[in-house]
């Protein structure tokens, strides 16, 4: 039954992936069905059930995003950010927050000064409100998720269900962008990020939820495919969201997601027994053989220009001067704006404008932990520290989340390279705070006859 659900719920989300690519108008009627199906689902759920629907239902927003992104289907580009915040504020109205959770308030609150200094000093031609909802949306978005997460405590089977509803949209997402560039070898001229490769729209969030995608389906292959059916499917997801990562050309999401495997392979097995261990190197194999199968293909369908890419070389084999792409130097003026104003920052959205002043170019930030400290200052170090902090003390209270580093290695290493221009680095950062209950296997005596 949870078989045929699963591959139903996947055959739906090729057949929305292959109708909106056909037709994207139908984007804006994927997005509303959203926000009905869930609100629906949550309302009518009972009082037990409400916190996985709203945990479901994020899941859900931050998949379908950045498909949601590429071809309009949000009526506010920030769009899947507010949804996630608004079921998130209603599991808070339901359920209330924990007293551990505190911090996150904290944190909240050390955002609002750096408000007030934008609405002084940024420049007037500047939409203040844009720049303020494009630069806080996302560590809302992060605070108000982390509130609601912390201390909720979801069953193995439940954890399966939140990553179902992560891999569903995620599905839609790939084939969409499969459909738009179904022959990657005729998009592919040089080792620069692929535009083309990626939907039309930006390779780094792109290559970021696919690497995500690919973790869900290696997470589904080693402990929710008991039937060899399943085994097989989630294999071949692991080889598409993989491909399709890789060949954006975008190499953050692509490590990021090697990592959070890397995580999940190493704390499983340690969270074993002798005899799964042995089974889980017969799936380690299998898991090997589609990765190692996959970069092959890649490279055959690049023309070895993606082994050039990770090489940090361009299309003629010359090392290229700078690996981060103009990261570092976003990063260093960034630093330098902290210096110049260390105590409360130059103020929300203010350090785009004046790198705009100085070299004309309307550059976001890649970094976070960069931006946060040039437009909040030392109130911006005290926010960044509660975040890096409270999950890992979190974490040696309650070791039961086994992908906890997975969640918390994507948390850090997306906000390194691609910020928070997406909801998935937020609410994905919350998930980490989950306790997981494990269903003890009951244990048959046999009665003694008097």
């Amino acid at each position: 039954m949870i078989k045929d659900r699963y591959i139903r719920n996947i055959l739906l989300h090729v057949l929305i992936g292959m109708l909106i690519y056909f037709n994207e108008s139908l984007a804006k009627l994927y997005f509303f069905s959203i926000i009905i199906y869930f609100f629906f689902k949550i309302l009518r759920a009972p009082n037990q059930d409400k916190t996985l629907e709203i945990l479901k239902a994020c899941t859900y927003v931050l998949g379908a995003e950045v498909l949601l992104r590429m071809t309009k289907g949000s009526l506010l580009y920030e769009g899947s950010k507010y949804l996630v915040i608004l079921f998130a504020i209603m599991g808070l109205f339901h359920k209330g927050f924990k007293l551990k959770a505190t911090s996150y308030v904290l944190y909240l609150l050390l955002l609002i000064p750096g408000i007030y200094v934008s609405m002084y000093l940024l420049d007037v031609s500047y939409n203040i409100r844009k720049a303020v909802a494009f630069n806080l949306s996302g560590p809302v978005c992060l605070g108000i998720s982390a509130l609601f997460c912390m201390g909720i405590t979801v069953s193995k089977k439940q954890l399966e269900a939140i990553i179902n509803y992560g891999i569903y949209p995620l599905i839609s997402t790939v084939i969409y962008i499969v459909f738009y560039t179904p022959d990657i070898s005729e998009v592919v001229s040089t080792t620069g990020s692929n535009f083309a490769a990626s939907g039309g729209y930006g390779p780094n969030q792109v290559a970021t939820v696919l690497g995500l995608g690919a973790f869900f389906a290696t997470v589904k292959f080693f402990n929710y495919s008991k039937i060899s059916t399943l085994r097989y499917v989630n294999l071949a997801l692991i080889l598409l969201f993989s491909f399709r990562a890789m060949t954006t050309f975008s190499r953050g999401g692509v490590l990021t997601a090697i990592i959070m495997i890397l995580c999940f392979v190493f704390f499983e097995y340690k969270s074993m027994n002798k005899r799964t261990r042995s089974q889980m190197f017969i799936s380690l194999f299998l898991f090997l053989s589609v990765i190692a199968a996959t970069w092959v293909y890649s490279s055959i369908q690049t023309s070895g220009l993606i082994e050039k890419r990770y090489a940090n070389q361009n299309a003629m084999g010359e090392e290229k001067a700078d690996i981060t792409t103009g990261r570092v130097y976003i990063f260093m003026k960034e630093v330098e704006e902290f210096l110049e104003s260390p105590f409360l920052g130059v103020g929300v959205g203010r350090v785009k404008d004046l790198r705009f002043q100085e070299t004309g170019i309307h550059a976001a930030s890649h970094n976070e932990m960069s931006r946060i400290l040039a437009e909040h200052g030392l109130l911006g170090i005290m926010a960044f520290t509660i975040l890096l902090l409270v999950p890992l003390f979190f974490r040696l209270g309650d070791k039961s989340n086994t992908l906890f580093f997975s969640f918390y290695f994507f948390w850090f290493l997306t906000i390194n390279h691609s910020a928070m221009r997406i909801a998935a680095p937020a609410f994905i950062y919350g998930l980490c705070l989950l306790n997981i209950r494990y269903e003890k296997t009951p244990v048959y005596r046999k009665s003694i006859e008097s």
